[in-house]
Formats: structure tokens, sequence, C-alpha cells
């Protein structure tokens, strides 16, 4: 599939989230917050070796999703899933956890982290641009990028290059960077899993 698909696809999906996302769904566009949780350890490291990464910059408010601000999260997304090539930490460094830019190669987190630097580079603020840690079905952790819009909370994943809201994908959501401050986490309320009646 071309990036032209791709983008046209794309395009047309969220046209059709944005529209679902304004009709009172019942669903919430944007994930709810439940206080405060600790960082992954990956990730503190991350921001001790990388501090001017994790400056607190307050939280801008959602980004104002136009189209082409919806083209540039397709284009990312896309860009970064067919140039880096999955590999595990344990494969690439012979550690079990270690956050990085990924350069050829890379695990979800390092995905998460370029898609996250592209983003801002190209004028999205930090606060919009959360990395966020998820259950996947088969229960295996996995890091994703959320970006907070107006339009509610899209998910930039490294298993697929369609860019989903986050309540259309099928992870249970634990917790994610804070709006205010990114070397702050905060756990999250999935509250699908609450309709269902599932425990926790």
């Amino acid at each position: 599939m071309t990036t032209a698909n791709i983008l046209k696809g794309g395009l047309l999906a969220g046209a059709i989230m944005m529209a679902m996302a304004g009709s009172g769904q019942a669903m919430p566009a944007s994930m709810a917050l439940a206080g405060n949780a600790s960082p992954p350890i990956g990730h503190y490291e991350f921001c001790k070796a990388n501090p001017t990464e994790c400056v607190e910059v307050g939280d801008a408010g959602p980004a104002i999703l136009t189209e082409d601000r919806w083209k540039e999260i397709l284009k990312v997304n896309y860009a970064v899933n067919s140039s880096i090539q999955p590999m595990t930490d344990e494969q690439i460094y012979g550690v079990e956890e270690r956050w990085a830019y990924p350069r050829t190669v890379g695990d979800c987190e390092d995905y998460a982290l370029l898609k996250r630097k592209m983003l801002i580079d190209d004028g999205f603020s930090p606060s919009d641009t959360l990395i966020t840690v998820v259950l996947q079905p088969n229960g295996e952790g996995h890091a994703v990028l959320t970006v907070r819009t107006d339009h509610g909370d899209f998910i930039l994943d490294n298993m697929r290059n369609k860019v989903l809201l986050w309540s259309d994908t099928e992870y249970t959501y634990l917790k994610r960077q804070s709006a205010d401050d990114p070397a702050r986490w905060s756990k999250l309320q999935d509250g699908r899993a609450v309709a269902v009646g599932s425990v926790k």
C-alpha cells in the first residue's frame, strides 16, 4: 500500500471518527484520568539520560485537529512504522528494558518516542503527545502514542498504520504521561472494562 493510499484511506476514516466524536456516542472520545501513576522504569531512566526531553511544559489543552494536522499524524505514524524494524531490547542491547530513539530497529516504546519527537518538531505541543502503556488482549504490555485533540484521543501504534480513536482499539489502557509534565505519569480509567463488567 502506498503512502498516498494510507493517507487517503486514513483521511476518510478520520472524517468518520470525527463525526462519531461529535455525535454524543456512548464512549467518551477522551480518556479518563484516575490519579498519579509511577513512570515505567525505562522512561524514568530515559528522562535521567535526556533531561531536556522531560521538561515540565504545562497543559496547553487538546490540539485543534485540522485536516493538515490529521495528515501529519497519519504521515508520521506511517513513516516511523515503515522505516523502523521491530526488535526487542534484549536483541538490540542485551537488556530487558531500555527506552531510546530508534535509528533502524526498536521496540514499541522506541516507536512511540520517535513519533512523539517528530510531531513535536512539526508543531504539536508536548502536552498533546503522550506515551501510553496498555495491555494487549493476550495480556502482554505494550506502548503506544496518544495524540490529544479536540476530537478525542487518537492512538499511533507500531502494530498498525491506521490511526484509531482510543476506544476503537482492542487495548486496555493503564497509564500515560501527564499532560502537565512529561516526566510524570497518570493512571487511566478504561471505562469500557467497567461497561462490560470486567473485574480489574
